[in-house]
């Protein structure tokens, strides 16, 4: 099982931006240097706690600064940016990283950037696909493009200059395009079938209960076969919020009591996703109250935290309860201490890993 990470960057409002920016680079800088296989990063602009407004940007501060790892947005919010500038930018990106570009898409969750680009009470899934079928047809065929839809048109016939190169969109370094992700935030999701059909790998999120995770991989199978391929368990990704120490009494503090950035992460979750009709994923009892989804409660079900032997166990029974999957994103959430949260990677990539490997192949 390969092993990566998963950042919704997310830190208490009031923090430095300049000091939280740098601290998630470290994060992905470190990620490179311990093996890490894949890093995400995710972004929306009318947040004062996840503070990373486009991760193609983000992406490209860390060009120079990696060597391996694969770079991949977490995701692109496509209805709220023009088909045609996505397709430049994400080509563009492309290039600079030679190849170490993953690009992850979504239609988008956070309803005040819906707002904000004039999408909020629309039909944002209806505008995903349009979106990314604009991408791909520009990046398969040459101007003048005249790609009409629904939402968007997409053309340069008025003012194409052929013999200088004038109306020309960059394609990818990586051909036809490099490889699609999307991330999986329902249960039984159907999303996850329609990408199988279309070859993208799902990355299933780290707030889900890992009994709405091990939904995706059936309808995976399904959209595989319908177009006559077979699913290979290498193609999940499962995200998971990790956090490894050397005891227990720190892994309990940092990772699970109210005051640390586990907790405060997923009290920013419940608010917003609760908040917004979205208790279901925190549940696997639908009857449950949504007074009782508080972020204590979550935080426990959903983190796993411990020492080395402590979380090699709970990744493998976890692995036990939702299949197979092929790489395990591990959740970066702010280094509320820098000591401990780049132990917890080190960690994870160096002791962790190599036992659930190890236990995995006996």
């Amino acid at each position: 099982m390969k092993y990566s990470m998963f950042m919704m960057p997310l830190h208490p409002p009031g923090r430095n931006i300049s000091q939280t920016l740098q601290e998630d680079r470290k994060a992905v800088i470190l990620a490179d240097q311990l093996g890490y296989s894949e890093a995400y990063v995710g972004e929306h602009v009318t947040d004062a706690a996840e503070t990373v407004t486009s991760s193609l940007i983000f992406l490209a501060s860390l060009i120079a600064e990696t060597k391996q790892i694969m770079l991949g947005t977490g995701t692109l919010n496509l209805p709220n940016s023009h088909p045609a500038a996505i397709a430049a930018n994400a080509a563009m990106l492309d290039h600079l990283l030679q190849g170490r570009f993953i690009m992850g898409i979504s239609p988008g969750g956070l309803m005040s950037d819906a707002e904000l680009f004039g999408n909020f009470g629309k039909d944002r899934n209806a505008m995903f696909v349009e979106s990314i079928n604009t991408i791909l047809k520009i990046w398969e065929s040459e101007p003048p493009y005249n790609i009409e839809g629904q939402f968007w048109n997409t053309s340069v016939a008025k003012t194409m200059i052929p013999e200088i190169g004038q109306g020309f969109i960059m394609k990818p370094f990586q051909r036809p395009h490099p490889l699609i992700v999307g991330t999986a935030v329902a249960p039984f999701s159907k999303g996850v079938t329609e990408m199988a059909k279309r070859g993208w790998q799902p990355i299933s999120a780290n707030f889900l209960m890992p009994e709405w995770v091990k939904t995706h991989w059936p309808n995976y199978v399904e959209g595989r076969a319908a177009v006559g391929a077979v699913a290979s368990p290498s193609e999940w990704r499962v995200a998971k919020s990790i956090f490894v120490a050397d005891d227990e009494a720190t892994a309990k503090r940092y990772a699970l009591e109210e005051g640390g950035p586990y907790h405060f992460y997923f009290k920013q979750l419940v608010r917003k996703l609760v908040g917004g009709g979205r208790s279901n994923l925190f549940k696997t009892d639908q009857a449950m109250p949504d007074s009782e989804v508080t972020p204590d409660f979550v935080t426990k079900k959903l983190v796993l935290a411990g020492t080395v032997n402590s979380v090699v166990d709970q990744i493998l029974a976890f692995r036990e309860h939702v299949g197979d999957f092929g790489n395990l994103l591990y959740a970066c959430h702010d280094w509320m201490d820098p000591a401990l949260g780049q132990r917890s990677m080190e960690l994870f990539a160096t002791e962790v890993m190599p036992r659930v490997n190890a236990a995995i192949q006996r």
